[in-house]
């Protein structure tokens, strides 16, 4: 399937993403800008994106550990999640993200 990521600098890219991966793998696997320092353990927040209004409803609610570690990033915003902590289902087709300052 097909997921839509805007980098840092505002440049949108579509970016093949498989079903049962995270967000942050395939991100990660299209060579975009994220660091995803702790490889998805929910360990640091380099991997902070903003999630499209369009699709917050689409996933489950942080967990306390996610949202401990949103303490931690820059620019948190209402639609700030992990993408380490999001997993692409089916009904994910366009999802929509952009990458947080600080995770390049």
């Amino acid at each position: 399937m097909k997921i839509v990521v805007t980098d840092q600098k505002g440049a949108v890219h579509e970016v093949d993403a498989p079903v049962g991966w995270t967000l942050m793998e395939a991100v990660r696997n299209a060579n975009l800008p994220l660091k995803a320092e702790c490889g998805g353990c929910l360990a640091c927040a380099t991997c902070h994106v903003y999630v499209d209004d369009k699709w917050t409803g689409s996933i489950p609610a942080a967990g306390d550990i996610e949202i401990s570690m949103l303490d931690m990033a820059f620019e948190v915003q209402d639609n700030s999640r992990l993408s380490c902590q999001i997993v692409l289902k089916p009904e994910h087709e366009g999802f929509a993200v952009t990458l947080a300052p600080g995770t390049d």
